[in-house]
């Protein structure tokens, strides 16, 4: 049976979040909540999303797995493994923490998870920036010393952000996201964050937040330096090639119906723009802000309104 895989959203509140997610993207969020994140498919303890349609409807993305992980994710893979990709909608009303998330080899010394994401901006105010990296020339002692006197932002790289950017972020990148972004993060299964800094920050609890300065030295790749965003990515683009995952933008304008055949690898379809149309055992369609899972057994045919786009995420099957 060829029926896609959408689940409920899990929301989070955020000291940085708002209630954007409504107006942008027509979600009905929990009333009173600060929202700044929406886990659209997630498989991580305390945080699994529960199936909201064909047959798998009522289970979770881990019930599921465990039990039909060659029909979902194709015949090599364990169904005990958990679903190998976050996809995440942030509404960032305030600058987030700047962070960094360990690298592999460095996730395994600390306890952690790696955690290799990127970023596609779908809403964006009128002047918003990110940072991501470190300025050319900046060197690890500079960074220390000024960390002590809380004067780091003048050694990130900052640079401005417009609707249909996009930027990779590997393990590594130190980075924060700046206030007036609504962004599609598409990540590794982790939620390992080392805070450098938080802006004098407390959190809803009222309490400062904590941050993890001895793991973030440890993780920062301080020869990263002044990483740009792909800007106005086109359809056609490759957005992330990575061993985790590969990103690609797609689009409709022309017609285009994108295939993907039964015992193909799995992918996951982000709606960024416009509405699609995903034709398996029946027709549905899906509108701005969804995100999607195609399983191995199913058939499929997507097409879309001529201004609809997607993100395709694929690769991210493969089993070390």
């Amino acid at each position: 049976m060829s029926y896609p895989i959408f689940c409920r959203s899990i929301y989070m509140e955020r000291v940085w979040g708002g209630r954007s997610l409504e107006s942008k993207l027509g979600r009905g969020l929990p009333p009173g909540q600060i929202i700044g994140e929406s886990w659209d498919l997630a498989d991580r303890p305390g945080a699994r999303s529960a199936i909201e349609t064909g047959p798998y409807s009522g289970r979770t993305l881990r019930q599921a797995i465990s039990r039909h992980a060659e029909s979902i994710m194709g015949p090599d893979y364990p169904p005990d493994y958990p679903f190998p990709i976050l996809v995440k909608w942030l509404d960032c009303r305030e600058t987030l923490s700047l962070q960094v998330h360990p690298p592999s080899a460095v996730a395994r010394q600390l306890g952690g998870e790696p955690k290799t994401e990127m970023w596609y901006m779908v809403d964006v105010d009128p002047g918003a920036e990110l940072m991501a990296g470190l300025k050319a020339g900046v060197t690890r002692e500079q960074f220390e010393a000024a960390l002590l006197r809380d004067e780091l932002e003048p050694l990130i790289h900052t640079v401005s952000v417009a609707a249909g950017d996009a930027l990779f972020v590997p393990s590594g990148r130190l980075h924060a996201i700046g206030r007036g972004n609504v962004i599609l993060e598409i990540q590794q299964n982790s939620d390992t964050t080392y805070r450098v800094y938080d802006w004098g920050r407390v959190g809803l609890d009222g309490m400062p937040r904590p941050v993890h300065v001895d793991e973030a030295l440890q993780s920062i790749d301080f020869f990263d330096f002044e990483p740009d965003p792909q800007k106005n990515a086109r359809c056609g683009s490759l957005l992330a090639d990575c061993e985790a995952f590969r990103i690609r933008k797609e689009g409709f304008a022309c017609g285009e119906i994108l295939r993907y055949p039964a015992n193909s690898p799995p992918v996951l379809i982000s709606v960024v723009s416009g509405t699609i149309r995903v034709r398996g055992s029946e027709t549905r369609d899906y509108p701005r802000g969804t995100n999607l899972l195609l399983p191995y057994d199913g058939d499929f045919q997507v097409s879309g309104d001529r201004d609809a786009e997607i993100l395709v995420t694929d690769r991210f099957s493969r089993v070390s």
